[in-house]
């Protein structure tokens, strides 16, 4: 018997374990209301009062469900969100559960899911996406009193351990240079978004949607304010503006392409400056889409390996750890939510300088030569001594 007050977005709920039935119940804001609840819930439990109520019958089928859901993620989610849920479920979750009602849906479907997922090749990292899909859909039914339990909860236990370092690709500073002079002698347009990308290691949709009211030339900094993604200008990632640092050498580049751009605006009579730092021949917003297809030929012309937009990313934080900027700061760049992030998929790259702290601890006597070390003489322990068979 078990009656548990837990806090989920603001709001309190009471979980009702007993005797193999369990049952959920939103109760509000006020956790002194939701406490007093669950003691009544236990007391009327010992003396046998409480009763379950049953589910209706024509509780929702996962489909039903998930296709309302989907329309809430639609109003209140990024459009690429929405995209990669609506993917999950339609492709993933809908033909092998969704005729299910939301409360027949169990552990062992979630199981079974998972392993045919790994059966059809598809990644860890892709079925981890689609849990993620799943466990969010039964949150909320769960808020809406629909199930008395999410049964997605802690599923990813189930899949192989990977390590996402695996799926970064870098560059080294040798092969980045020749695909920056590769860009800057025969794609002179995307050469400044190119060198920006290597230099502050934004993503290609933020790039893209930088304006030159967000650059600081005396301080040399852009304010990340907002990204683009098919075909839409949203927040960032993580909802939030960071400053990135800029080179001297990436200031001095945008300040000619603005220059440029000012010649530009008078030789096409546009009236103003186009208002995208990396803007179309038309003055228009840069198309990342567009970008991948040069930068693919960038790549081929420098006689590179084929590498994402995004492992420039990568690049950029290897090169900055490799050089021994702080790890705080590199985090704080790349605009990662916590440093945990940034340790587990950059930790590795730190330089390993950092045994003289190891060395401290050693006997003071012990000096820079070798001693034997199980010697009884105190002549022997200044290390006058070597280690011998």
């Amino acid at each position: 018997m078990g009656v548990r007050v837990r806090q989920k977005d603001g709001v309190w709920y009471i979980f009702v374990n007993h005797k193999g039935k369990r049952k959920a119940k939103r109760v509000g804001t006020d956790k002194k209301v939701a406490q007093a609840a669950a003691k009544e819930i236990q007391r009327r439990l010992a003396c046998g009062d409480y009763q379950f109520e049953e589910k209706a019958s024509n509780s929702p089928t996962l489909r039903d469900y998930g296709e309302r859901w989907l329309g809430y993620i639609e109003a209140t989610r990024k459009p690429n969100t929405h995209r990669l849920y609506r993917d999950a479920l339609q492709r993933d979750i809908f033909p092998m559960l969704g005729k299910k009602t939301l409360a027949e849906v169990t552990r062992t479907d979630i199981k079974d899911l998972i392993a045919k997922k790994l059966e059809e090749g598809l990644a860890p990292g892709t079925v981890g996406l689609i849990l993620a899909t799943l466990r969010g859909l039964l949150n909320y039914a769960l808020e809406d009193g629909l199930i008395d339990q999410n049964v997605a909860l802690k599923t990813g236990k189930f899949l192989p351990k990977g390590d996402v370092r695996d799926e970064a690709d870098f560059l080294t500073a040798q092969e980045l240079s020749c695909l920056l002079e590769t860009a800057r002698v025969h794609y002179r347009r995307e050469y400044p978004l190119v060198l920006c990308l290597a230099r502050t290691g934004m993503r290609i949709g933020e790039a893209v949607a930088v304006k030159w009211e967000d650059i600081d030339f005396n301080s040399r900094f852009i304010k990340v304010r907002r990204s683009y993604n098919r075909g839409r200008v949203t927040t960032t990632k993580s909802g939030k503006s960071r400053r990135v640092d800029m080179s001297l050498q990436l200031t001095e580049t945008l300040k000619v392409l603005l220059n440029q751009r000012k010649e530009e605006t008078l030789r096409n009579g546009w009236g103003q400056v186009p208002e995208w730092v990396f803007c179309t021949e038309k003055g228009s917003l840069y198309n990342s889409d567009r970008f991948r297809h040069v930068f693919g030929k960038v790549l081929r012309k420098a006689g590179l390996r084929q590498i994402r937009i995004h492992d420039l990313r990568h690049t950029y934080a290897s090169l900055l750890l490799s050089g021994r900027a702080p790890l705080v700061y590199v985090k704080e760049q790349l605009g990662h939510h916590s440093i945990n992030m940034t340790v587990d998929i950059y930790g590795h790259l730190m330089p390993g300088e950092h045994k003289g702290e190891v060395d401290r601890l050693d006997d003071p006597l012990f000096g820079n030569t070798k001693r034997n070390l199980y010697a009884t003489d105190p002549q022997e322990k200044t290390g006058a001594a070597y280690l011998t068979d």
